[in-house]
């Protein structure tokens, strides 16, 4: 390491958090962003009743208080999406979302700039493998936009590295051997790996291409098991898959949309109400549309997403869950198995497991030539994803990272690389 600080930093601009490294000799990598703690939640909370702006675990406290406003949480899906070109309301004027993320990133960096005691003009960025699965011109527009964003917010020099890179990075300075690891870097919105020659020689090497054998990503993250662990375990109390009068299923547009982090709020507008009246005068699960009912109109979406993260969480460590769904209805509770989870999992899981298959293949390497598995990224903590991909790799040993701060700390490794 230099003596001198270096000129750039590391942003780590996560759906679920975001972290900014700095390497600083003798100092630890990662910069306090709030309250002392190293992660910022990627959320904002736009309070109407004060006519204020507050992000990270301020903004979700604001919104659990009970304020009046709107609450934004997995931003960095609209990189990508067809929503990015578009707007939503706060405070009854027009919001663009290039504007939401340009909030969230000119708070990060005023944040790290504040903690460092002086200005950041330089970044590299962490960016998943893929934004966009299997569409290259979308996959870098959306690369393009953050950069946009990135430069809007005050930064002169922008680049941008894999995320699991930035984790190899962060990882290999450890080594004392040389290694054939697959780094899976599995957070809030992507599924990302990269299967790299690492060692104590080859990091002082700039170019690092031959080490590299192949990347491999899909857009699968923390928010899908959420999705998906709401929509199967959930949702039914709400009226999902009941029934109609005629027979049929209920229609299931809201209740996706009230199971996605980037679309809750517009189970909230006054088409999505129109649509809800109609299904209720047909609708033969009265009561369980009764506390869908209270939900949109107490505008409760964020707080069960939250409640069901928070299940997901509790499952990852024990085998039953209990939930309180009191805001539903007076006494509701629910209780949820590590079994139904993984049941309600099982796609997302299968998914991620033939993308590392198919990433072995095209490297040419046989599955127990690989040394060492390691896992970062929030949602690598699900213990039926992390099992299955450890039975892609017999021989290899799992290693977990800092699953929060490996990236950014990686990334601060390369920025100092690349700007000095």
């Amino acid at each position: 390491m230099s003596l001198n600080p270096a000129r750039a930093c590391g942003i780590d601009f996560g759906t679920s958090n975001s972290t900014v490294g700095w390497l600083r000799p003798g100092l630890p990598t990662l910069l306090p962003l709030e309250d002392g703690k190293a992660t910022l939640p990627s959320a904002v909370f736009f309070n109407a009743d004060e006519e204020t702006t507050h992000y990270g675990r301020d903004a979700l406290a604001e919104y659990l208080e009970g304020y009046e406003g709107r609450l934004m949480r997995a931003i960095k899906s609209l990189l990508g999406s067809n929503l990015m070109d578009g707007s939503t309301e706060v405070g009854g004027r027009a919001l663009r979302f290039r504007d939401l993320l340009a909030s969230f990133i000119g708070e990060l960096k005023a944040r790290a700039e504040a903690e460092a005691g002086r200005s950041f003009e330089q970044a590299v960025f962490g960016r998943p493998v893929y934004f966009v699965d299997d569409n290259t011109v979308a996959d870098q527009r959306a690369q393009d936009t953050l950069e946009a964003i990135a430069r809007q917010v005050g930064f002169k020099d922008v680049s941008f590295q894999f995320e699991p890179i930035g984790a190899a990075l962060h990882y290999e300075a450890g080594l004392d051997r040389e290694e054939l690891v697959l780094i899976a870097d599995i957070g809030g919105g992507t599924a990302d790996f990269s299967l790299v020659r690492l060692s104590p020689e080859r990091a002082k090497h700039l170019d690092r291409r031959e080490d590299l054998l192949g990347n491999a990503g899909l857009h699968v993250g923390g928010t899908d098991f959420d999705r998906a662990l709401s929509l199967e375990c959930v949702m039914p109390l709400l009226g999902y898959k009941g029934q109609m009068k005629s027979g049929a299923e209920v229609p299931s547009a809201l209740f996706f949309q009230l199971a996605t982090w980037h679309t809750i709020n517009f189970a909230y507008t006054r088409q999505a109400f129109a649509d809800f009246q109609a299904i209720y005068r047909d609708a033969a699960a009265r009561q369980e549309l009764d506390r869908l009912a209270r939900l949109i109109g107490q505008r409760e979406g964020h707080w069960l997403a939250l409640q069901v993260e928070q299940a997901k969480i509790d499952l990852s460590t024990a085998t039953t869950t209990h939930m309180q769904l009191d805001r539903l209805e007076p006494g509701l509770a629910h209780e949820i198995t590590r079994e139904a989870f993984t049941l309600a999992t099982r796609s997302l899981v299968e998914r991620v497991a033939a993308t590392v298959g198919k990433l072995l293949d095209e490297a040419g390497v046989a599955r127990d030539q690989v040394d060492t598995l390691y896992f970062t990224g929030g949602a690598s903590g699900v213990p039926q994803l992390r099992e299955r991909i450890a039975a892609e790799l017999p021989q290899a040993r799992s290693v977990e990272g800092d699953l929060f701060g490996s990236i950014g700390a990686g990334l601060a490794v390369e920025a100092a690389r690349r700007y000095g």
